[in-house]
C-alpha cells in the first residue's frame, strides 16, 4: 500500500475570503510534503485554474483542476426560498474533455442557475459528465444531508443515480474535523454504504489554508467577509485548526482504519491526465464580402482609406510604409485581427462616437488608413515595429478609448454582431491593499476605529505600497507599533492578510471576442454589475485569458472624450457652428497660451498640481512638447523634466552620448524620452533590427540578469562591428538600460497629447461650452462639480442655480437679454436627485409650459419624479426659490408631498372626478398651499446646504464676498497652497470643518481639520501649544484668520498653524469698530432642519414642524387651459355654435346646505347669470354624461348672460364660470330641471 497522499479538496483565496491559501504557496507546500499532485476546488468557480496549472507544471507536480460545485435540490432554474441551501459536491477534471465539460458546467451554474449560489443540477451534470470525477462532497453534500435526515430511500436513490451516470468515477468522500455536527455518523454511514454498494471511498481534508498556523488569518478573512469580529461568539468560525495541507503521515494516522480511502487519492490523481496548450491564438475569422481572403480584403480597405486620408496623393514614403506594414501583418497572420478592429471602428465612426487609440497601435499606418486611429504615424515619426514585428510574434494589442457614456453601445454592437456566446468582459480581482488591510483587520479584531484610522493615515501615498515598505518609510508608524501593543498586533495580522483576494469585479476596459463559443476556452459568470442585460464576464483574469489564446481588446471609457462630444454639441446649439473634434487646428495660439499659463483645469492628463507646474514652465508650442511632457511625468524620467525644459528654452547646453545619436535625440533636446528611442539607438548603434530592438526593450524592462548579460554582449558585438569602441558601447548601453523599463512609448504619448490639446483648444476658445460639458461629466460627483464651478467663477462664467422651471437634467447654456452666456445648473447634478426623476419633470414642463406656482407643480407632477428626498434637496439648493423662501418651503414639504400623491392617485385611477369631464379646461379643485413671501433663510444656511448638495456654494454669502476682497497676501484659494511653498509662511482666511481629534506621542491633544476656502479645502494642523491658547475657537463652522508654515508630507500639503483668531464678518456698511462690538452678541437661533453640529453637512431629512395655518379655500389661478371644441354628442342642429371661449375662472367655497328654490327664478325674463349646481355621484360615466348634457344645453341657449356651474365635491363647492354666455329664462331653466331636478338652477348676482 502506498505511503503517499494527494489533497483533492482544497480552497484558495479565490474562495472569496473563505480560503486563505495562495496558489503558489499551496503548490510549494505540496512539493515540500513530497506529494505528487494537488487539486484546486474553490467554491463554485474556476478563477485560479490556469494559474495553479502553470504553477504545478513549473514545480514538477501534477495540477488537478476542479471545483466544489453547488447542486440545486431540483431544477437549477427554480427559485424556491425553501431551497436556498444547495448541496455541495467535489468535481475534478480527468482529461481535456472533462476540463471543457467542467467549464460548461460552472458557466451554466452561474448564468442559468444562480440563486444565492451558482447552482448546477442533475440535468446538466448528466449532459456534461464525460471526463469528470465526482466526490460525494462535504457534510453539506447531497448524500450527507440525506444521511443526517435519516432518509435512506433518498440515500439509495442518490447512490444509484450518480453511480449510473459517472460509473467508476463516483467516490464517497469522507473527512474529519472537530465541531462539525454529525461528521462521525456520516462517515460511519458512508463506510457501510461503500460496503453495500461497492462504491469506492476517498479521504479529503477540505483545506482552507496551507499551514496550521494560518488558521488565525483565515478566521480574520472570514470575519471581514461576514462583517463580524473575533469577539463575537456567534460568528461563522472554523473552530478546529486542521483545515490545512496535512502531510501524508498525518492523514494516514487519522485514517489508518481505511487505507484504501487514502490510496484512492493517489489513484484519482494518477487517472487525471489533463494537458493544456498555451501560446496559440484564436482570432475570430472576419466574414468578408464574397468570401475574399482576409488579407486581400484588408489590402483593399487600406488602399481605399489611404486615398481618402491623403487626398488621392500619398507620398512615396507613405506607399512604402503601407506595403511594409501589410507585409508584416501577412507574415504574422493577423489580418483577421485588423479586420475585426476595422469593423468595430466602422460602427463607432458611423454612430459618431468619439474615440482614440492608446498604446503603440497609434504607430500603425494601416490603422490610420482604416480610420481606427486619427494620427498620421508618418508625420508623427512613429514606427510600426513597436506595435508588431516578425521577431515578436505576439498578438498585437489595440487599446481603444471611447466616450465613456457610449462605451456600452460598442460592447452591445460586438455582442449583436459576433454573438452573445462569443463576447464577454474580463474579470478582475480586488485585493486587500495596505490601508484596506489595516482597516478591515482592525474591525475583525474589534479594535478601536481611531487606531485603525490613525495607522492607515500613516501609510505613505505611494501607489500600491506594501505594509512592509510603509513601515520602512514611516518613522511615525514604527514609533506607534513599538509603543502600542494593539497597533503592533494589528499591523502583524494586516501584513498576513494583505494582498488576499477580496472581491471580483469587471475589468474597466478588457473585452474578449472568440470565433467558437467562449466556453470552449474559458468559464463564464454573470456580470458583477448585476445588470440583467450586461454581457457575462470570464472567470479567468486578463493574463490567463491571454494564455489560453483568446483575442483581448481594451474598450476603455474616457470621460474627456464624452466632455469633448458634449462640448461640440453645445457649441452647435449656442452658435450654430458644427465642429469636428478631430479637425480642429493643431497650432492654435490661445490653446497653447492657456497651457503656458498653467490654466489646465479640465485639460486631459495635465490637471495635477505637479503637471500644471511643469507645463507652465515648459510653455509648450507644439503637440510634440505635450507628448514629451506626458512621457516624462512619471517615476524615473521625471528627474529629466528640468533638463528638457531648460534645453527647450536655450538655457542649458544640449549634449549627446555620441554625435551619431544627435539625429535621434535632437527632437527631445538630447533627453531620452521614449522607449522608441531606445529601440532606434539599438538599431543605429548596436546593429539590431527593430524587431530585435523591441525584444531588447522588453528584456530591459524585466531586468533578468542572464538575459541582460546576453543582450549586452550582443549590443557590444554589433557596436564594435559598426566601428564603435567598447567604452562607447558600454556608455550607450548603460544609458538605455534603466530607461527602457520605465519609459513611455511615443505613440501612446502622442495619442494622449492630442486629447490633451483638443481639451485645451475647446477650453481656450469655447470656455462656457467646455466648462458646461465638464460639469455635465462630473454630475453625480459633488466634489468635482464644485471644482468645475469654482473654475467657471475664475473664468468669469456665470453659473445659475438649479431651477424647476429652467434647468434640465444636465448642465445647459442660457443667453440673457444682453447676449451674455451663462451655465444653468443641471438638476440631476444635485445630490439625491436622479436623472430619471428630472427627465420626467422636464417632460411635464415642456408639454404644458413652465410651472406657475406650487399648486401647479402639485397638479402636474407625478409622485414618482418628486419624492420627499428629491423635493427637499431641490428646495435646499434653490430650485424652488421663485415660489417662496427655502425655509418656508421646507416647512411645507409634508403638505406638498401629500398633495402630489393625491393628484397622482387621482390621475392614475381614471376619471374619478367630475372635473375630468371638462377635459383640460378646468383644473381639479385643490387646497392652495400657502407659502410665506418672506424668507428668513440665512446666507449661512444656504451656503452649507449648497455646499453639501451641489459640492459648492452658489449663494454669495457675506463671508465669500469678504474673502474675495482680501489683499493678495491672504490666501483664499486652496489652489494657491502648493508643495513648492513647503517651508514658507502663509496667511489664510476660511471656515473650519471636519475637525479630527488626535494625540501626540506624549498624549497631548492636538487637532487636524479642513479650512474651506473659495475653491476647496486645505488641511491644517493645530498643535497643543496653539490649541490651548483658545480652545473654543476651533469649532466647525467658525470663520478664522490663520497664519503658519506650509508643510508637505507624502504628497499631502498642509498648513501648520502658528497664529489664529476668529474672523468677525462685517455687515454691509459696517465699520471695523462696529463689527468688533457685535462679537459679544448672542448667537442667532438656527432653524429646524439645519444641523449645526455637522457643518458643513446638514441632515437632509430633519423633521420640520408644520407651523403654517390651515389652508382656507381661496381662488385658484384663473389661467387654465380652454375648451377648444364643442362636445362630440349630437344635439339640436338649429343651435348656434359655441362662442369663442374666454378663460374659465374657478372659486372654492365651503359646502353649505343652501339650495336654489324654484320661486327664485324668473320664468320669462332675462334677469342675469344662470347658476347650475350639481353633485358628484362617484359614478364617472354618469357624471360625464350629465356634464355633456349641461354643456349641450348651454350651447343650445346661447346668449349674453353669464353661466356658472357649481360642483359639490367632498366638503367643498367649486364654482366654475363658463367661458361662454347663455340666454337665461324659463325655457332653459325648465330644460335644466328636467335634466337635473328642481332646485338645481337659479339666477344670481355674481
Amino acid at each position: 500500500m502506498t505511503d503517499q497522499f494527494v489533497h483533492l479538496h482544497n480552497h484558495s483565496e479565490y474562495s472569496m475570503l473563505d480560503g486563505f491559501s495562495r496558489l503558489d504557496d499551496m503548490v510549494n507546500r505540496a512539493v515540500e510534503l513530497d506529494q505528487p499532485a494537488i487539486a484546486l476546488t474553490d467554491h463554485g468557480n474556476l478563477h485560479g485554474a490556469i494559474d495553479i496549472y502553470q504553477s504545478g507544471k513549473k514545480a514538477g507536480i501534477k495540477p488537478i483542476i476542479g471545483v466544489e460545485g453547488y447542486v440545486a435540490d431540483g431544477a437549477r432554474d427554480e427559485r424556491n426560498p425553501q431551497k436556498r441551501s444547495p448541496f455541495h459536491m467535489t468535481l475534478l477534471a480527468q482529461n481535456r474533455v472533462g476540463y471543457q465539460n467542467l467549464m460548461k458546467l460552472v458557466t451554466a451554474s452561474h448564468i442559468e442557475g444562480f440563486y444565492y449560489r451558482p447552482r448546477m443540477d442533475r440535468e446538466i451534470l448528466e449532459k456534461y459528465s464525460e471526463g469528470l470525477i465526482v466526490l460525494s462532497g462535504c457534510p453539506s453534500g447531497e448524500l450527507a444531508r440525506y444521511i443526517k435526515n435519516g432518509d435512506m430511500d433518498a440515500v439509495h436513490e442518490t447512490l444509484e443515480w450518480y453511480g449510473n451516470v459517472f460509473q467508476d468515477r463516483y467516490y464517497l468522500e469522507m473527512m474529519m474535523h472537530e465541531h462539525v455536527p454529525d461528521q462521525a455518523e456520516i462517515n460511519e454511514a458512508l463506510i457501510q454504504l461503500s460496503s453495500q454498494s461497492g462504491l469506492p471511498m476517498v479521504v479529503t481534508n477540505d483545506s482552507h489554508y496551507v499551514r496550521r498556523e494560518d488558521s488565525e488569518a483565515q478566521d480574520i478573512l472570514t470575519c471581514i467577509q461576514t462583517n463580524s469580529n473575533v469577539k463575537d461568539p456567534t460568528r461563522l468560525h472554523m473552530e478546529d485548526t486542521t483545515y490545512y495541507l496535512r502531510s501524508a503521515a498525518e492523514m494516514q494516522a487519522e485514517w489508518s482504519h481505511l487505507p484504501e480511502a487514502i490510496a484512492n487519492t493517489v489513484n484519482i490523481a494518477e487517472s487525471c491526465e489533463l494537458e493544456l496548450e498555451f501560446g496559440q491564438t484564436f482570432v475570430p475569422s472576419y466574414s468578408t464580402p464574397q468570401n475574399k481572403p482576409s488579407m486581400e480584403y484588408l489590402k483593399e480597405l487600406c488602399h481605399k482609406g489611404m486615398k481618402k486620408r491623403f487626398d488621392n496623393n500619398p507620398s512615396e514614403e507613405v506607399l512604402k510604409r503601407l506595403e511594409h506594414e501589410l507585409g508584416i501583418i501577412e507574415e504574422t497572420n493577423f489580418p483577421d485581427y485588423f479586420l475585426v478592429c476595422w469593423d468595430i471602428f466602422n460602427f463607432v465612426n458611423e454612430k459618431g462616437i468619439l474615440s482614440a487609440v492608446r498604446g503603440s497601435a497609434a504607430a500603425s499606418l494601416v490603422l490610420y488608413c482604416l480610420e481606427v486611429t486619427q494620427i498620421d504615424p508618418v508625420e508623427a515619426d512613429l514606427f510600426f515595429e513597436r506595435f508588431l514585428n516578425v521577431e515578436r510574434r505576439e498578438m498585437p494589442d489595440i487599446d481603444m478609448d471611447f466616450a465613456d457614456d457610449r462605451r456600452e453601445e460598442v460592447i452591445k454592437y460586438c455582442i449583436d454582431h459576433y454573438g452573445r456566446e462569443h463576447v464577454a468582459q474580463i474579470i478582475t480581482f480586488g485585493t486587500l491593499g495596505a490601508k484596506a488591510a489595516i482597516r478591515d483587520t482592525a474591525r475583525a479584531l474589534a479594535l478601536p476605529l481611531d487606531l485603525s484610522d490613525k495607522l492607515a493615515k500613516m501609510v505613505p501615498l505611494t501607489l500600491n505600497i506594501k505594509l512592509k515598505d510603509a513601515i520602512a518609510e514611516s518613522a511615525e508608524m514604527r514609533t506607534e507599533i513599538s509603543r502600542n501593543r494593539d497597533a503592533r498586533e494589528l499591523i502583524e495580522m494586516a501584513q498576513r492578510v494583505e494582498g488576499s483576494v477580496r472581491h471580483a469585479s469587471t475589468h474597466a476596459a478588457a473585452v474578449v471576442i472568440s470565433e467558437k463559443p467562449l466556453t470552449d476556452y474559458v468559464p463564464l459568470q454573470r456580470s458583477t454589475s448585476k445588470k440583467e442585460d450586461a454581457s457575462p464576464t470570464t472567470q479567468y483574469a486578463m493574463h490567463p485569458v491571454a494564455d489560453v489564446g483568446l483575442l483581448k481588446m481594451d474598450f476603455l471609457g474616457l470621460a474627456n472624450l464624452s466632455i469633448l462630444d458634449q462640448c461640440v454639441k453645445l457649441i452647435a446649439e449656442t452658435t450654430g457652428e458644427h465642429m469636428g473634434v478631430y479637425d480642429v487646428p493643431i497650432d492654435d495660439e490661445k490653446a497653447f497660451q492657456i497651457l503656458g499659463e498653467g490654466d489646465t483645469f479640465g485639460v486631459f492628463q495635465l490637471e495635477s498640481e505637479g503637471m500644471r507646474k511643469n507645463v507652465k514652465q515648459l510653455k509648450p508650442t507644439t503637440i510634440n512638447d505635450l507628448a514629451a511632457m506626458i512621457a516624462l511625468y512619471r517615476p524615473g524620467p521625471m528627474e529629466h523634466i528640468g533638463t528638457f525644459i531648460e534645453a527647450k528654452h536655450g538655457r542649458a547646453e544640449i549634449s549627446y552620448p555620441h554625435e551619431d545619436l544627435r539625429e535621434l535625440l535632437e527632437p527631445t533636446y538630447g533627453v531620452l524620452v521614449y522607449q522608441d528611442q531606445v529601440m532606434l539607438i539599438a538599431q543605429a548603434f548596436g546593429g539590431y533590427t527593430l524587431g530585435e530592438a523591441d525584444i531588447l526593450r522588453k528584456a530591459m524592462g524585466k531586468k533578468n540578469v542572464a538575459v541582460m548579460k546576453a543582450e549586452h554582449d550582443k549590443f557590444s558585438k554589433g557596436a564594435l562591428e559598426k566601428g564603435y569602441t567598447q567604452d562607447q558601447a558600454d556608455t550607450v548601453f548603460k544609458l538605455m538600460e534603466p530607461f527602457a523599463g520605465y519609459g513611455f512609448n511615443k505613440a501612446h504619448a502622442v495619442s494622449y497629447a492630442y486629447i490633451a490639446y483638443w481639451t485645451a483648444y475647446f477650453k481656450a476658445n469655447y470656455s462656457t461650452e467646455y466648462i458646461a460639458a465638464v460639469l455635465d461629466s462630473a454630475s453625480g460627483n459633488p466634489e468635482k462639480v464644485g471644482m468645475a464651478i469654482r473654475e467657471a467663477s475664475r473664468l468669469n462664467i456665470a453659473v445659475k442655480p438649479p431651477s424647476i422651471n429652467y434647468s434640465r437634467s444636465g448642465f445647459t447654456i442660457e443667453r440673457d437679454a444682453e447676449g451674455n452666456d451663462a451655465i444653468r445648473f443641471g438638476m440631476a447634478a444635485v445630490k439625491n436627485v436622479g436623472a430619471a426623476a428630472v427627465d420626467l419633470l422636464v417632460e411635464v414642463r415642456e408639454a404644458a409650459g413652465t410651472f406657475n406656482d406650487i399648486e401647479d407643480i402639485c397638479r402636474r407632477v407625478d409622485s414618482k419624479s418628486l419624492n420627499r428626498r428629491t423635493l427637499e434637496s431641490l428646495i435646499r439648493v434653490g430650485a424652488f426659490d421663485e415660489f417662496g423662501g427655502r425655509g418656508n418651503l421646507l416647512e411645507s414639504v409634508d403638505r406638498i408631498i401629500a398633495t402630489i400623491q393625491r393628484q397622482t392617485k387621482l390621475r392614475e385611477s381614471g376619471q374619478t372626478s367630475m372635473f375630468d369631464m371638462l377635459g383640460e379646461s378646468v383644473p381639479a379643485p385643490m387646497v392652495e398651499i400657502e407659502i410665506s413671501g418672506s424668507d428668513d433663510t440665512t446666507d449661512q444656511e444656504r451656503v452649507i446646504w449648497e455646499r453639501d448638495l451641489l459640492g459648492v456654494e452658489l449663494t454669495q454669502s457675506p463671508f465669500t464676498r469678504e474673502m474675495r476682497q482680501q489683499p493678495e497676501n491672504i490666501i483664499v484659494f486652496a489652489a494657491d497652497i502648493t508643495a513648492d511653498l513647503s517651508g514658507q509662511k502663509r496667511a489664510a482666511l476660511g471656515q473650519i470643518n471636519n475637525i479630527r481629534d488626535l494625540t501626540t506621542k506624549r498624549g497631548d491633544k492636538f487637532i487636524s481639520l479642513n479650512l474651506t476656502l473659495l475653491d476647496g479645502d486645505i488641511e491644517m494642523v493645530v498643535w497643543p501649544n496653539i490649541l490651548e491658547q483658545n480652545p473654543v475657537l476651533w469649532e466647525n463652522g467658525n470663520f478664522v484668520s490663520v497664519s503658519g508654515e506650509v508643510r508637505e508630507r507624502f504628497g499631502r500639503v498642509s498648513l501648520s498653524v502658528e497664529t489664529a483668531s476668529e474672523y468677525q464678518l462685517k455687515s454691509e456698511g459696517q465699520t471695523e469698530a462696529e463689527a468688533e462690538a457685535v462679537k459679544n452678541e448672542p448667537a442667532p437661533v438656527v432653524r429646524a432642519g439645519f444641523n449645526e453640529e455637522s457643518q458643513p453637512r446638514p441632515v437632509l431629512n430633519d423633521p420640520v414642524q408644520n407651523t403654517l395655518p390651515t389652508s382656507k379655500p381661496v381662488a385658484v389661478a384663473p389661467q387654465v387651459p380652454q375648451i377648444n371644441e364643442a362636445p362630440s354628442t349630437n344635439y339640436n342642429n338649429s343651435a348656434p355654435p359655441i362662442a369663442e371661449p374666454k378663460p374659465t375662472t374657478t372659486e372654492e367655497t365651503t359646502l353649505t346646505t343652501e339650495s336654489a328654490a324654484p320661486n327664485d327664478l324668473d320664468h320669462g325674463m332675462n334677469v342675469g347669470p344662470v347658476l347650475v349646481r350639481v353633485k358628484e355621484t362617484g359614478d364617472a360615466a354618469h357624471d360625464r354624461y350629465r356634464v355633456e348634457d349641461i354643456m349641450r344645453l348651454f350651447a343650445e341657449f346661447s346668449g349674453s348672460d353669464p353661466a356658472i356651474l357649481e360642483i359639490e365635491t367632498g366638503e367643498k363647492i367649486v364654482r366654475l364660470e363658463m367661458p361662454f354666455t347663455v340666454q337665461s329664462g324659463s325655457r332653459l331653466t325648465e330644460r335644466l330641471h328636467e335634466l337635473l331636478g328642481n332646485g338645481s338652477v337659479r339666477t344670481a348676482a355674481v
